[in-house]
């Protein structure tokens, strides 16, 4: 199936590993223009060279360096990406961050620290890219989590992605009168490289196959092309009637309805 996504332009935030690389790929493999940012520079650059290789046709690969959980660094990403690819018709918001433990061993920063690091990010950026997103009836793509829907992770990023996922339906009743779609996706345990997954599995191997015999029907995590894929489809004018909703891609992990 065709996406329909040729010479289209993408910002995907997080981009130099694991879902926002994937998605990114994925993107890029449709045709799509993609300026993909992290903080670190290093990292993001031999990522971004690895896809400008894999590029199909003339699609063009742009590594922006840039902290988005501040201002300047959402403004930065907008504004580098418009002047060098011409535009925008999708963002792909893919970052996030939940520390702490319980109620009590948790401080207000570490509250603080969740928000500014998940929330505010795509509040800001997407926000920063309207203007862009109208002129050409663009796409938001929210990388949530099925921990924003239902009890599982830590409490602080519970709270955020919910909120994402929340703002997530609010956005898409807003913008619809400017033929914008918003729409969440929710990936369930995905395990890649440097992720938290792997981390965990190398912290304790027994465990985490315990979890895995558990928690996960199909026997196994997801995979970042998993949900790369699915982010390419819901940003491409092919889900046209998709918006307002979070699209569950968990293998069948979540207990929700």
């Amino acid at each position: 199936m065709d996406l329909k996504l040729r010479g289209k332009v993408a910002i995907v935030t997080g981009g130099s590993r694991g879902l926002g690389l994937a998605s990114a790929r994925a993107l890029v493999a449709e045709g799509c223009h993609v300026a993909m940012c992290a903080r670190g520079e290093e990292r993001l650059r031999q990522a971004a060279a690895d896809l400008a290789l894999a590029a199909a046709d003339s699609a063009r690969v742009l590594p922006v360096v840039a902290d988005i959980a501040t201002p300047h660094g959402v403004t930065s990403l907008v504004r580098t990406t418009v002047e060098q690819l011409g535009g925008i018709d999708v963002l792909v918001n893919n970052v996030g961050l939940g520390r702490g433990a319980g109620l009590v061993d948790t401080p207000d920063e570490t509250w603080q620290e969740a928000f500014d690091q998940t929330l505010f990010p795509t509040v800001r950026a997407s926000r920063e890219a309207l203007p862009f997103l109208k002129q050409r009836h663009g796409t938001i793509v929210i990388v949530s989590s099925i921990f924003g829907r239902e009890a599982g992770g830590r409490m602080t990023y519970n709270a955020v992605k919910a909120a994402e996922i929340s703002l997530t339906k609010s956005l898409a009743q807003q913008l619809a009168k400017d033929g914008i779609r918003v729409v969440s996706l929710a990936p369930g345990s995905i395990l890649f490289p440097g992720g938290s997954w792997h981390a965990r599995q190398q912290a304790d191997p027994e465990g985490i196959a315990e979890f895995v015999r558990r928690e996960l029907p199909f026997g196994r995590f997801g995979t970042p092309e998993e949900i790369g894929d699915v982010v390419a489809f819901l940003a491409s004018p092919r889900a046209s009637w998709i918006s307002g909703t979070t699209v569950v891609v968990d293998g069948g992990q979540s207990r929700m309805f």
